[in-house]
């Protein structure tokens, strides 16, 4: 192996110890500019957010039978004639994705502050305002 070495060593004898060619017309990059040459890059720009993007799985949102909708009405009536006073919940419902088709289901704590029939939402206390559309479940705390 070493005498591999020293084989290879000889054929470069006559320049192995020169001084390095410095341009007398061009001046010398700077360090920071010659090491940004080796720095890593991505051949493709948003290739790899574009992938982590098409891996992250999404739900479905589920179609509730009459008796699931029925029983979500019930319980935002129930809700509706505690108000004003303070009624704690626990809402799972859907929220869509804003980038790709699907979404997530949520479960948010919280206490209602009203149920608006005309925009068909219900709205938190917190400033959360969750579609009555995308609820799938409502319990009382």
């Amino acid at each position: 192996m070493n005498k591999k070495i020293n084989d290879e060593l000889k054929k470069y004898e006559d320049i192995i110890d020169l001084p390095r060619h410095v341009s007398p017309k061009r001046p010398q990059m700077p360090v920071a500019d010659r090491a940004a040459q080796f720095a890593p890059f991505a051949a493709v720009v948003g290739h790899e957010s574009a992938i982590k993007e098409a891996a992250r799985l999404t739900d479905e949102k589920r179609d509730l039978d009459e008796m699931e909708k029925t029983i979500i009405n019930d319980r935002l009536r129930e809700i509706d004639e505690r108000l004003p006073n303070a009624v704690e919940v626990e809402i799972t419902y859907f929220q869509t994705d804003a980038l790709k088709e699907g979404g997530k289901y949520l479960v948010k704590p919280g206490t209602v502050k009203k149920i608006d029939v005309y925009q068909r939402e219900v709205q938190l206390v917190d400033g959360t305002n969750i579609p009555i559309e995308d609820l799938l479940r409502v319990t009382l705390v």
